[in-house]
Parts: structure tokens; sequence; C-alpha cells
């Protein structure tokens, strides 16, 4: 699909997330079919509503979104003048809507299914709330997140005080017991396909460690957890970004972590205004060319100067990382930098 492309923005891509109804993806490409009657060129107007009402025939067929939602490629090959319309449901869930028609297929959301192989399992879990997740390259993806009912304690005194006591350690216990069920279903299918290298595990009190000690994941996950536990305070997307962060020491090779690092570290340059920092295509080039630029950050665009840039400081020997908009600073290189930053080994000015 990568090799497919167009004189215009022609080229449909369309990532459906699990439970968005079809009506109103639908809807939307009813939308853009009549906007793009308005297209002045004739070629290009009959390609995009072509690419669209191929899109729309196909979505009328399918009555949900399956469980890992839904990937559609539609468009006219013009080297070949071959139509065609890919509709498929990826190996992972895809995690957003994206709606473009451009002159190539944006098939990097796919691209981070399929490249990196090491999966960490991320879960964060307190006396009534869990957060369950994934760290894969450069993305963190919350799996699930969910709230149980555990009341505090009860002072009453007497038998009554002790069988409150029970009830409320039974369902304590009956807590811990979904998070680990949910955990099993989610992280062992990684485990068996030979990915899951590790499982990082926190929260803000004594659940984590009771939750460790108890028998509530696979014998084969509990192995894989990295000690320590970790206090993090919380939940959600958040919390689980702080878990990695504060996990960095037993993490310290995998890719978010240094790139993290790597984005830290160039910050410190710029605000000491050393001239260890380097950004601007040509600037960056040259440095390269003298062999000066130790890593590089570079914003996730296919088919553009940065994707050759990338390219051609991986055959300097450069650390090249490439991020898309899942990590939190993607937006800063991109806005800032124009989607490439990196660190100099010396100063070359």
């Amino acid at each position: 699909m990568k090799k497919w492309s167009a004189p215009a923005t022609v080229l449909l891509s369309l990532y459906i997330p699990p439970g968005r109804p079809i009506p109103d993806v639908l809807n939307l490409l009813r939308q853009e079919y009549s906007i793009a009657q308005n297209i002045k060129l004739k070629r290009t107007r009959d390609a995009v509503t072509s690419a669209i009402q191929s899109a729309i025939d196909r979505l009328t067929q399918i009555p949900k979104v399956p469980d890992n939602g839904l990937v559609i490629f539609c468009g006219e090959n013009f080297e070949t003048e071959e139509s065609k319309c890919f509709v498929f449901s990826p190996p992972e869930k895809v995690t957003i809507f994206f709606y473009r028609t451009d002159k190539y297929f944006h098939t990097e959301f796919l691209e981070d299914m399929i490249e990196e192989n090491d999966v960490f399992g991320l879960i964060i879990v307190e006396r009534d709330y869990a957060t369950i997740g994934i760290l894969k390259g450069t993305r963190i993806e919350v799996l699930d997140e969910f709230e149980g009912f555990v009341p505090g304690k009860h002072m009453m005194g007497g038998q009554s005080q002790r069988r409150i006591d029970r009830i409320i350690e039974e369902m304590y216990a009956n807590f811990l017991k979904e998070v680990g069920e949910k955990a099993n279903s989610y992280l062992l299918p990684y485990l068996e396909s030979g990915k899951l290298k590790g499982i990082l595990l926190g929260g803000p009190g004594y659940a984590k460690k009771d939750f460790y000690d108890g028998d509530y994941l696979d014998y084969r996950l509990k192995k894989l957890v990295l000690l320590p536990l970790i206090d993090i305070p919380d939940q959600g997307d958040a919390g689980l970004k702080e878990l990695v962060m504060k996990a960095q020491d037993i993490l310290k090779n995998q890719k978010y972590v240094q790139v993290q690092n790597l984005l830290e570290e160039l910050k410190y340059h710029i605000a000491k205004d050393d001239g260890l920092v380097v950004y601007g295509i040509e600037e960056i080039r040259k440095a390269l060319h003298m062999g000066a630029v130790d890593s590089l950050v570079i914003y996730d665009e296919p088919n553009s100067e940065l994707e050759k840039l990338s390219q051609e400081a991986e055959n300097y020997g450069t650390k090249v990382y490439v991020v898309g908009d899942e990590l939190p600073d993607a937006e800063w290189v991109k806005k800032t930098f124009g989607g490439a930053i990196g660190k100099l080994r010396y100063k070359i000015y």
C-alpha cells in the first residue's frame, strides 16, 4: 500500500475504532462525497468520488465494526490506472478515528502494529480502581480502565464489626480477582505470540502488593512482573505514562524511555543555548555530512522530506527515533522544529 501514489489527494484512508457506529461514518462519507463534487479538475473529482463511493458501498454491507476496528483504503493507482478498495480488521485495535484523502495511503498506524515486537504489560491497581495497558515502541495504550465497589472500614464494634470487615475483605479480594482475569485476557495473547517481555505493576497503596502476592495473575504472567513494584498516584493514561517513566532504570533500553530522555536532554541544551542542538532539515543534513549528529528525533510523516532525512541519518550511523502523536512531545517536535530535532556530538558553529 505504501507504493501507491497519486499526483493529487485522491487516495482514501479510513480508520474506524471499535464501538463507532457505522451509520455515523456513512453520514461523514456522504458529506465528503457532496463536498468532492465541487472539485474543479474532472480527473481528480472522479477519482475522489469513486474512492468515497467504494468505501460507502462496502461499509453498507457491514452491520457492526469488529472488535479490533476497521481499516479501509480505496483509490486509483494512477500509474496502472487500477482502482481498488481494501477493507479489513487489523491484528490489533484501531485506537483513533482517522479519515483523509491524500497523495498516498496513511499506513503509519498499521506499521506501528507490526514493526514493534517488544511489548510490556502495564497494570495499575488500587483498592477499588484499576488500569490495564501496554507499552509498545513509543506508544502507550490503555486497554481497560474500570472501577469496583469496595467500602471503607466501618466502626460498629463487636461481632457486627468483624462480619462487616469479612464482607469488605471479600469484596476487595473479588475486585483483585477481576483485575487479574482482565489482565490475563489482555496480556496472555501477547505472551503466547512471544511479544510480551515484561509487566510493570504499580499503584498508590498496598493493593499492588496484595495483587502481586495473591494468585490473581496467570502464573506465566506473574513470572514476567518486573520488580520492584512502583508507587503511582494516578490511573488512566496519565498513570500509565508515569508508571513507565518511573521504571526507566528497568526499561532503559526501551524506545519510549530513550526518546523521552533524549527530548528532556534536548530541552536542557536549548535552555543553556550551548550549541548542541540542531533543527531544520537542511541544517540537520549539513551536520549529518560532518558526522556531528549523535541522535535525531523525527516526526512520523510518510513520503515526506522527513522520511528521506530519517533514512539518510541511519546511513550515517545516527540514532534515529521516529515518533508519532502517541508521544506527548511529538507535537512540540512537529510545530516548533518542523518535525526534526537532533543532538550534536560537538558544536559545529
